[in-house]
């Protein structure tokens, strides 16, 4: 235990921006009305990180959750424009709630909200960067959801675990926060006649922990167990660290920065990505992608090679000279590797299998000797 306790005060003490993402269970009552009290906890919280030196981001859902409450409606709704309207009533409430918190510390809430299009688009994700870090310098505390009110795909299919962890990689964060329901990763289903234990540290997400996400959604939330785990793949793949814990515990914050035994963290790949590998292999989406043969394979994942139209096997989907692709191997179709591609599907599918030297014989012209260079590929 205490070599744990060791590394994760290790880990801890070089941590200087701080990402917190806070579910719709934390924040609001069982009637779904957002809970004051608990916004106020927490705001005392975050003031409390900001005045021992940390840069805090809170990434909050409970947006649905307090329309919910002011309408009086007991049950999520599941239609898009019911989830959208539901979202335009709760944002203006969750964000003057934690307004009002704040203030009483000296503070603003700063509200950014947020689309998967704002993330893609390069030049809104650096302006989104910028802005952040400028509220680091004032009295603010960027609070940051989901834009659900136009964001058709991410609140049909989306969560702010996937949102956090965007976050996250955006700003170079050294870790994240999940305030759950739970008390973190268990190592069995809890029940009330099993004696279920939070694991302390995951060093590898593997696909023996990923079988422990257990299903513990409310009817409130939308993430679970699974998305906080792919969050946790995000940010620990990027070279940072997260930490699922119990929201409502006493002063959690304080005590997870000061390196006390609670929650479950997730240990940090030791090699740093680049903001802009960290852009390429987790913030945008892939346009289609490109089956491989081993020995590709080997050259990219062993060899830190750049992708060849020789080893190309089959391309899937359509898409252009500088769009995010995906790598699979041609076995299990797995995921591999992300990457920018320097030939449109078309091209590609006429200069499969060929060696670099006849790719101007094919197409008539030969742009690049790469298909798409190690330096705008990431390994996943």
């Amino acid at each position: 235990m205490k070599l744990k306790d060791d590394l994760r005060s290790q880990i801890l003490s070089k941590v200087k921006k701080v990402v917190i993402k806070v579910g719709t269970g934390v924040l609001t009552t069982e009637d779904g009305y957002v809970d004051k009290r608990q916004i106020q906890g927490l705001a005392e919280q975050v003031v409390e990180l900001k005045k021992m030196g940390y840069d805090v981001v809170v990434v909050s859902s409970g947006a649905v959750g307090s329309g919910m409450g002011e309408l009086g409606i007991e049950k999520r709704p599941v239609t898009l424009p019911e989830l959208q309207a539901v979202a335009a009533i709760g944002q203006s409430k969750l964000i003057s709630a934690y307004d009002d918190c704040f203030k009483l510390h000296g503070y603003h809430a700063a509200q950014i909200l947020l689309t998967r299009e704002d993330f893609e688009d390069r030049q809104r994700y650096l302006n989104t960067c910028n802005t952040i870090h400028t509220l680091f310098q004032l009295n603010a505390i960027p609070v940051v959801n989901e834009n659900d009110t136009i964001s058709v795909d991410e609140i049909k299919f989306g969560d702010n675990d996937a949102l956090s962890a965007l976050v996250t990689n955006l700003l170079n964060a050294e870790l994240l926060i999940i305030l759950s329901s739970v008390d973190g990763l268990y190592d069995k289903f809890p029940t009330g006649k099993s004696k279920a234990s939070v694991i302390s540290i995951v060093d590898n997400i593997s696909e023996e922990i990923r079988q422990l996400a257990f299903d513990f959604k409310t009817k409130r939330g939308v993430g679970g167990m699974q998305t906080k785990l792919d969050a946790a793949s995000v940010v620990t793949n990027a070279g940072e660290a997260m930490i699922i814990a119990n929201g409502r515990a006493d002063g959690v914050l304080k005590k997870i920065v000061q390196g006390v035994h609670i929650g479950t963290l997730f240990l940090p790949k030791e090699e740093k990505m680049t903001s802009r590998k960290r852009w390429i292999g987790y913030t945008i989406k892939p346009k289609g992608r490109i089956c491989i043969d081993d020995g590709a394979m080997h050259a990219l994942r062993d060899k830190g090679k750049s992708l060849l139209a020789s080893g190309i096997v089959s391309v899937e989907g359509t898409f252009h000279k500088g769009d995010t692709i995906s790598i699979c191997g041609k076995g299990n179709g797995a995921i591999i590797a992300r990457g920018l591609t320097n030939y449109s599907s078309e091209e590609i599918e006429r200069i499969k299998g060929c060696s670099t030297s006849h790719i101007a014989k094919v197409l008539g012209y030969k742009l690049y000797d790469e298909v798409i260079h190690r330096d705008n590929m990431v390994i996943l």
